[in-house]
């Protein structure tokens, strides 16, 4: 029940959008804000993320993280096109059959979403595909918007652009000899805020980290996420952050510390 009820918030949501497109509204400032998702970028971005994370129980994660994203454009549909592969290693005393300080491949996600120029919200969907012989496929649908002041050089806000997406789980794998994990289907949720702490420096909030609900399980997973950014030059954004979880039924992680290099080309 809990995923029709998903599909059908999905497909309403779908729904408001065409009826916007249709009606073709302006742009209007709305409490001093106005309706930025449509402003695409023609940049390619190579991004080099590195993860250092606790799962508790003196467990730990670090993964290695590429990231590429690739404008597209289809007559008058504007998007993005986002691939993402990791390499992680774990490692603890509750562990022993990892190797410790070894990378293998973890997960590869591709990522698309996108709209029209008169579009009030974005559209998309992603793809995860587990690497190594543990973890699950997934697919899902995403809708996200973005708001900036009409007014940017006036405001400490930067931006809010929220995303919702929807996560279908399926095809379970694990090492031969070892049970299968149940399958799970989740809800993420990035209500994303920026704030301008100088001319090339933004400190942002559920950015990187989102809030995780496991609608197999019924568990929440809810972080504080915070990232500072800092743009060196037009091609060049160096980042640190770090997320660390408030309400914890469903595990995840107990904190993650985290770094980019981002190159604009």
């Amino acid at each position: 029940m809990a995923s029709l009820r998903v599909i059908a918030f999905f497909l309403i949501l779908t729904y408001g959008l065409g009826i916007h497109a249709a009606e073709n509204l302006p742009n209007q400032p709305i409490l001093g804000l106005v309706n930025t998702s449509q402003n695409w970028s023609e940049d390619h971005i190579l991004e080099f993320w590195g993860y250092h994370s606790y799962l508790g129980s003196e467990n730990y994660d670090d993964t290695l993280n590429l990231r590429y994203y690739n404008p597209i454009n289809i007559d008058t549909w504007h998007g993005l096109v986002r691939l993402d592969t990791a390499y992680s290693a774990f490692y603890g005393q509750l562990l022993p059959n990892q190797s410790t300080g070894n990378f293998s491949a973890n997960n590869a996600m591709l990522t698309i979403w996108g709209g029209q120029a008169d579009w009030f919200a974005n559209l998309g969907a992603r793809l995860y595909a587990p690497l190594s012989n543990q973890g699950q496929w997934a697919i899902g649908p995403q809708v996200s918007t973005s708001f900036k002041p009409a007014d940017p050089s006036k405001h400490l806000l930067a931006d809010i652009s929220p995303l919702a997406r929807y996560m279908f789980g399926f095809n379970s794998k694990a090492p031969s000899g070892t049970p299968l994990l149940p399958v799970f289907n989740r809800l993420e949720l990035y209500p994303t805020i920026g704030l301008n702490l100088g001319p090339n420096t933004q400190l942002r909030f559920w950015d990187e980290n989102g809030i995780l609900y496991n609608s197999t399980s019924g568990g929440w997973f809810i972080p504080i996420d915070a990232m500072l950014t800092y743009r060196l030059n037009k091609h060049l954004l160096l980042a640190v952050g770090a997320a660390k979880q408030v309400v914890q039924n469903y595990q995840v992680y107990d904190w993650t510390a985290y770094g980019k290099i981002s190159i604009n080309f």
